[in-house]
């Protein structure tokens, strides 16, 4: 699933190159992505006008529209990728990390699609349409940015309660844009339990934390997704920790399928 390293791709690829163009038609037919608007509801909305700003919070993504005009929110789901097609055919995109990758001008899996007057346009291309396009999504209750958290926010974030101290990465209203590797990779580079509650983590395991974090997330944006974390290869049930060749074990916290290092990260 696209985590904010994803996410941020995308972004960059909507700031670059799809704003102040202006939008001569949409395409809002599939009603389970651009759900509760039902078809020609967001083209009536966005013809005419321009994407002004692009933004992001953790793994959720939006544009300002010109003059008094909605949020256009845009979800990647589990698969998808923002394309900008040039009206030369040359394409820009940004997101999922499809391991197989996807041929140029293959268009099977648009689900919503932006046309620009200068002939360029903008798709959302998702396989398993599980991506989501609505006006003025409520990001309101979004935590924290994963990748601009202060350590104030972040120690708050800890603070409380006794979950896992994974089910509270993965918790987007505690910390937006953590999903199941970026935790795992944080944890480790931490040498943090995954299980261990939060409230008995010490106030240096939680700056330790915070700069694995910080680590992680740079690292995957840099690198181009989470995939190239340097734990995600050890993910498998023969796996050894990359740090000190112990091995690694799988279980289940937060709800999701978790690996740690059997040494480093033991209870």
């Amino acid at each position: 699933m696209p985590e904010l390293p994803e996410v941020e791709s995308a972004r960059a690829v909507l700031s670059r190159y799809a704003l102040k163009r202006r939008i001569v038609d949409v395409d809002d037919s599939d009603t389970y992505v651009c759900r509760p608007h039902h078809p020609g509801e967001i083209r009536a909305a966005l013809v005419g006008r321009f994407l002004t700003a692009a933004n992001r919070r953790g793994k959720s993504m939006w544009c300002d529209t010109s003059g008094d005009g909605p949020v256009l929110g845009i979800h990647l789901g589990m698969s998808g990728k923002v394309v900008f097609a040039a009206a030369d055919g040359e394409e820009i995109d940004g997101g999922d990390y499809w391991e197989r990758g996807r041929a140029k001008g293959d268009y099977r899996f648009a689900r919503f699609a932006l046309r620009f007057e200068d002939g360029t346009s903008l798709l959302l291309v998702d396989p398993r349409r599980l991506g989501r396009v609505r006006l003025d999504p409520p990001v309101e209750r979004l935590g924290p940015d994963a990748r601009e958290i202060t350590p104030a926010q972040f120690r708050a974030m800890l603070s409380r309660g006794t979950a896992p101290v994974k089910a509270r990465l993965l918790d987007q209203e505690a910390v937006a844009g953590v999903g199941n590797l970026l935790a795992d990779q944080t944890l480790w580079l931490a040498k943090i339990n995954p299980a261990r509650p939060v409230d008995e983590l010490s106030r240096p395991d939680v700056d330790r934390l915070l700069r694995a974090l910080r680590t992680a997330v740079n690292a995957a944006v840099d690198g181009g997704g989470v995939h190239v974390l340097s734990v995600i290869p050890a993910r498998h049930p023969d796996g050894r920790c990359p740090r000190c060749g112990a091995q690694m074990h799988r279980g289940v916290v937060g709800g999701r399928t978790t690996w740690w290092c059997g040494r480093e990260q033991s209870r």
